[in-house]
């Protein structure tokens, strides 16, 4: 019952959270642009912005509760954070998202209602137990979670990864789980002229769309070993920046920040686009390369991949914000940039790129299936997906995991603790 009380403040509050985000990116890019008679912000518009950011997110890192939220390179997480850190993880974001920071609001929106449902919980007075503080914590960062992705399915499904519901019993028993599902989905549906086996099914006569060719499965499966690596290798990158940052915080915080906003100038540089396809999370460009790939030549995508991957990598070690939307675009690009080979399709092309770029950088398998599949809206794809992510999973869990993500310095400074920082539920099971 206070689960289910506790998602109206939450969910409410956090979509006003997404609007501040949302409309603070409109003015410092579209805006503010426009008032000074550019259609497109400038190649040199994300280096002051970004320069900003980090210096804004270096000073939160340094003197607030909670250093602004978890690191992104180390995973989502839930847990671990008061009502005491709500206003650094609110100011992190507000700083970084806007400002072009290469990273999505999810991880802020886990953090802001999992501290918010702690907060109402302490105000009423409930009793406080670990596994009540565990429990109210996931469920306000379910509901959170939700206004982002607009589904409780990949909301729940999302949260229950995260929180490490199932151990590494969960990881061993989906893998195969998936993978036997995939193919089996392959042989009873067939693709091409191939129709496959026959049996009775749930079926209500809604139109279906193309069956998968071969190449679709094909070349689905090689795209996701190559987007599977590429992504693993600016993850263990975003890592070895974090390690670069917690050397000395706040400089180098914006260093990298800086660094993130160069590249978003080199590509706008190279190309004469606008550098907002770089310096951002990629939600907004991802839906305008779906609804019309043509306008995207292969030099543009070759550059968006190198410079917005850079981007990436930086922010994940210095920035305040989530992995996912990032990783999708970098899939989806990818899957554009593939899909010209023979026998292979846009759509196959963008679902297994979406899907093995998420694998690779949350290490959500099952979430990564449910979130691909219900933003492409194609059942079709879903053989493609399920493949691509286990084939992605698989191949990012055998290369090196990078360094270890050091704890920061205490508030005030000093030394760090002794010893390593635990991998994340969302990492290495």
């Amino acid at each position: 019952m206070f689960s289910a009380v506790i998602g109206i403040p939450v969910s409410f509050l956090a979509f006003w959270f997404l609007v501040a985000l949302h409309e603070l990116e409109r003015l410092l890019w579209q805006v503010l642009p426009g008032q000074f008679g550019w259609q497109t912000p400038p190649w040199w518009w994300p280096l002051p912005l970004l320069t900003l950011a980090g210096a804004i997110v270096g000073l939160v890192v340094t003197r607030l509760p909670g250093r602004g939220g978890h690191v992104p390179a180390g995973g989502l997480h839930t847990g671990g954070l008061t009502p005491s850190a709500l206003p650094g993880v609110v100011l992190a974001a507000l700083a970084a998202l806007p400002l072009g920071a290469v990273l999505g609001p999810e991880a802020p929106l886990i953090a802001f209602g999992g501290g918010l449902a702690l907060l109402f919980r302490d105000l009423v007075r409930t009793p406080a137990t670990p596994q009540g503080n565990a429990l109210v914590g996931a469920a306000g960062s379910a509901a959170a979670i939700a206004t982002i992705f607009g589904n409780p399915v990949v909301a729940g499904v999302l949260l229950m990864e995260v929180a490490g519901v199932g151990g590494p019993q969960l990881f061993a028993v989906m893998l195969p789980a998936l993978l036997a599902s995939g193919v089996g989905d392959i042989v009873f549906t067939g693709f091409g002229r191939w129709t496959g086996l026959k049996t009775s099914h749930l079926d209500i006569g809604l139109p279906r769309p193309p069956t998968l060719d071969a190449g679709d499965v094909v070349w689905g499966v090689l795209l996701a070993l190559v987007v599977g690596m590429a992504v693993h290798l600016v993850v263990t990158g975003g890592k070895a920046a974090a390690v670069f940052v917690s050397r000395r915080p706040l400089p180098h915080t914006v260093l990298c920040a800086l660094a993130a906003g160069a590249c978003a100038a080199v590509y706008a540089l190279a190309t004469g686009r606008t550098p907002e396809e770089v310096a951002s999370s990629g939600q907004t460009a991802l839906a305008q390369m779906a609804a019309d790939p043509h306008l995207w030549p292969a030099g543009a995508l070759v550059a968006v991949l190198l410079c917005k991957g850079a981007g990436y990598a930086l922010c994940l070690g210095s920035l305040r914000g989530g992995p996912i939307f990032p990783s999708l675009f970098l899939g989806g690009a990818a899957g554009l940039l593939a899909a010209p080979l023979p026998g292979f399709g846009v759509v196959p092309a963008m679902a297994a790129g979406m899907a093995a770029a998420t694998a690779a950088a949350m290490r959500l398998p099952v979430s990564s299936v449910v979130l691909v599949v219900l933003l492409l809206g194609n059942i079709e794809s879903v053989p493609v997906v399920v493949l691509a992510v286990v084939v992605a999973f698989v191949a990012a869990e055998l290369l090196p995991q990078g360094p270890d993500i050091p704890p920061l310095p205490p508030l005030g400074g000093g030394r760090p603790p002794a010893g390593r920082t635990p991998r994340p539920a969302s990492s290495r099971p």
